[in-house]
């Protein structure tokens, strides 16, 4: 029966347990699948049974309805599902091997101006709890471009004086350096927090006393930015791209911003350890506006 699939669950413990997907991939990749075995009961064909033919069958009878990057990460959903149910022994071959790639348009980075996004940062009230976290929040999206999903994950011992430990994509680990604002927005956050009624070691905390959550935090970004007069409606990864644009505009190494952002190339990216700590750290501390910002 769709939706309560053995094969299905199997796949997404290991995709929570082995591949350390965020939680945002493994309901993706559920849902995907979940998708295209209601697809095929309709057929009445097997997830296991499938052929590259039905599997393209279930790609065109979603191409309407979908965007070129959603089919784009469906196609993914089902080469990684079906590569795991090879691995496991349960199929000899991936008949998600070959398949056409649906084609990705190409969309530009939404960049926030260096103005907005000092806008946005300063939009929260000092005078609650609950301002301060969200300040320091937006400290740490745009001033250590962050992507939200690292941000709601820190807990309090991923903050030490001058930096933070971030887990990224993949379950990967990086060193973040904190600017001073953002120590200072911080410090100024955990002075308070306790009137949060913390129930266990998340950094960020909502009105529960739990984790607060993507969700939550894009929604406080676009009242925020709508406070702030922003141009453009600010999604949280726009501060992440806002970040990196802002730092190469002023001259930044790329190679150093591709460490702070955590993302790995396909020529494999020098690691952090390649790079000198303090030269990188002088360098952020040169080259970000909240730097400079008094």
């Amino acid at each position: 029966m769709p939706g309560m699939n053995p094969e299905i669950d199997a796949f997404a413990a290991h995709l929570a347990r082995v591949e350390r997907a965020s939680a945002h991939t493994e309901r993706a990749y559920v849902s995907d699948l979940r998708q295209l075995a209601a697809f095929l009961d309709e057929r009445g064909i097997s997830l296991d049974a499938a052929t590259r033919d039905d599997l393209r069958a279930f790609l065109a009878s979603r191409y309407s309805a979908n965007t070129p990057a959603t089919l784009a990460r469906k196609q993914s959903s089902l080469r990684a599902f079906y590569e795991h149910r090879v691995r496991m022994g349960h199929i000899a071959d991936s008949p998600a091997r070959r398949l056409a790639f649906p084609k990705r348009r190409v969309s530009l980075p939404n960049v926030v101006s260096v103005d907005d996004c000092f806008a946005i940062v300063a939009a929260p009230s000092s005078r609650s709890a609950a301002g301060l976290r969200d300040r320091a929040a937006l400290e740490l999206l745009y001033g250590a471009g962050l992507r939200v999903s690292e941000l709601v994950g820190l807990n309090l011992d991923d903050v030490t004086q001058d930096s933070l430990r971030v887990r990224g994509k993949g379950g990967r680990e990086r060193i973040v350096p904190l600017l001073r604002k953002a120590r200072g927005a911080l410090d100024a956050y955990l002075a308070r927090r306790a009137e949060l009624r913390p129930l266990g070691t998340a950094l960020f905390l909502n009105r529960r006393g739990t984790r607060l959550t993507v969700r939550s935090v894009a929604r406080h970004l676009a009242k925020y930015a709508l406070i702030a007069g922003a141009r453009r409606h600010v999604h949280p990864h726009a501060l992440r791209h806002s970040f990196a644009t802002h730092l190469l505009d002023m001259g930044a190494d790329l190679r150093g911003i591709q460490e702070l952002l955590g993302h790995a190339s396909l020529s494999t990216t020098q690691r952090y350890t390649h790079v000198s700590a303090e030269r990188l750290l002088q360098a952020y501390e040169d080259a970000h506006p909240r730097a400079h910002k008094k």
